[in-house]
């Protein structure tokens, strides 16, 4: 078994999973690459000297499984990210299929409380650890998602349930908001021309997309004793766009010039 502590990211292949494997990996734990993609996984693995197992947050049974696997084979866990999520196209109401609605919500939303409950027992009996669910902006606010933002909403929500419910067994649970991040598949879609990156970094007052390595470096911190008296908030990573997004209503951001304003 890890002598060091042991970290599980799920949906940890690929986009914010992979670069919160690798900075998790780098502030000393064994991660554990839980995925449904198990070739890319072993890669990341091999990369981070870690572990790698199929996971499908999907999968009740099979998650309580690997659960109990990665305990009694690798370690006890001390960190859960849950990353694993699927997007979908910002269709209007009647062109949404109700089956890609339900799969949007029974991974992101059911997954990631499902997630939760399938790791949380152990942690509960020793009383530590620190859970971290990467809900989205768009779960605090409008927009044309209409599976996705009330599923990234409900894991919002899901996070402050579980802080409270848990919290007297020292298990803190935090959610992190990523806002437009340059993951490779969003950075294919802007290649191919399907998204304008003017639209995603207009209503942004630093005026960038977020970087995955700046979402790990906050999955992280929440991760760790340095946020010990932190649970049950939602932290945004966005470049301050739900600070940014009424400003365009009085025309957009100012040119602060030198700082004064004389």
């Amino acid at each position: 078994m890890s002598r060091k502590p042991v970290a599980v990211v799920t949906g940890g292949a690929s986009g914010i999973g992979a670069a919160c494997c690798r900075d998790l990996a780098m502030a000393g734990y064994t991660v554990v690459v839980l995925d449904r993609d198990l070739p890319k996984a072993e890669a990341l693995a091999r990369e981070i000297g870690g572990h790698a197992l199929f996971g499908d947050v999907g999968d009740e049974a099979g998650l309580k499984a690997v659960a109990a696997k990665i305990e009694a084979e690798i370690g006890p866990v001390e960190v859960l990210v849950n990353s694993a999520g699927v997007l979908q196209q910002p269709l209007r109401p009647a062109e949404l299929p109700m089956s890609v609605w339900d799969h949007v919500v029974h991974i992101d939303q059911r997954g990631t409380y499902l997630g939760c409950v399938a790791f949380s027992g152990p942690m509960l009996q020793r009383r530590r650890g620190a859970i971290v669910n990467i809900a989205s902006i768009v779960g605090s606010r409008s927009a044309a998602l209409h599976a996705y933002a009330p599923a990234k909403a409900a894991v919002i929500q899901i996070t402050r349930c579980l802080a409270a419910e848990w919290g007297p067994a020292g298990l803190r649970v935090n959610s992190v908001s990523p806002g437009y991040t340059r993951t490779p598949a969003l950075q294919d879609a802007i290649d191919r021309g399907e998204r304008d990156t003017r639209n995603l970094v207009g209503s942004a007052p630093l005026g960038r997309m977020v970087e995955p390595e700046e979402i790990a470096k906050a999955v992280s911190f929440l991760a760790s004793p340095a946020a010990s008296a932190i649970t049950g908030i939602d932290l945004p990573v966005d470049c301050g766009w739900l600070a940014g997004t009424s400003w365009h209503s009085y025309g957009g951001f100012r040119d602060p010039g030198n700082g004064t304003d004389a």
